[in-house]
C-alpha cells in the first residue's frame, strides 16, 4: 500500500507487455467511460420511469378488479387521496379473499385487501440499485416513489434490461468510432 511506504507498480496491471517481469497485481483494470457520465450504475430510476397507474384505496373490490381487467394486469399499486403509496392489490388475492369468504365485491372496500410492506424504490436511486433489489426480491416490477412516499411511476426489470441494451449499443458505437480515428 502506498500509505505504508511500499511502491506499487501499476504498469503490469494496466498493460503486462510494458513490464513482463512483474507479477500481475490483483487489481481490476479501469475501462474508459465512452458515454461521459451516462454509465448504467450512475443513472437514476427517474431516467427510465414508466407512468404510474394506480388504484384509489376508496374504491370497491369490484371496481378495482374491473380496472385491473381493463388494463390486463394482475396487480396494482394503491394510493390514498394525496398520492401516497399504501401497498399493492393482487387480483388473485382479492378473488380468493372476497369471493371465497362470501363477501359482496360491489360493497367490499378494497382497503382491507391491500398488501402492505411490498418492495418499492425511490426515484433518486440508481438503476443498478433498483435492479439488485428486484432480483433479490424476485419481482418483475416495483412502484417508484418520492422520499415522501408519493407514487410517481413504476419500473420493470424489462425496462432496466432494455436500458442496459441501449447503453451497451451506444457504448459499442462509441468504441468503434474511436477505434476508426
Amino acid at each position: 500500500m502506498p500509505s505504508q511506504g511500499v511502491a506499487v507498480d501499476f504498469t503490469a496491471t494496466v498493460n503486462p507487455v510494458l513490464n513482463p517481469t512483474s507479477d500481475p497485481k490483483p487489481m481490476e483494470q479501469m475501462k474508459p467511460n465512452y458515454l461521459e457520465g451516462a454509465n448504467f450504475e450512475a443513472r437514476t430510476v427517474k431516467d427510465i420511469i414508466e407512468p404510474a397507474k394506480s388504484i384509489s384505496n376508496k374504491v370497491s373490490v369490484r371496481a378495482a378488479l374491473d380496472e385491473m381487467q381493463a388494463r390486463a394486469i394482475d396487480s396494482s399499486p394503491v394510493i390514498d387521496q394525496r398520492g401516497e403509496l399504501l401497498g399493492i392489490l393482487s387480483k388473485n388475492k382479492m378473488n380468493r379473499n372476497v369471493g371465497g369468504f362470501g363477501h359482496d365485491p360491489k360493497t367490499e372496500p378494497v382497503e382491507a385487501h391491500i398488501e402492505k410492506n411490498n418492495a418499492y424504490c425511490f426515484e433518486d436511486q440508481t438503476i443498478a440499485q433498483a435492479e439488485q433489489m428486484m432480483l433479490h426480491a424476485k419481482i418483475d416490477e416495483v412502484p417508484v416513489v418520492t422520499r415522501e412516499k408519493l407514487l410517481v411511476g413504476t419500473i420493470s426489470i424489462e425496462a432496466i434490461a432494455q436500458e442496459g441494451r441501449k447503453l451497451g449499443s451506444r457504448l459499442d458505437s462509441e468504441i468503434l468510432r474511436e477505434q476508426s480515428i
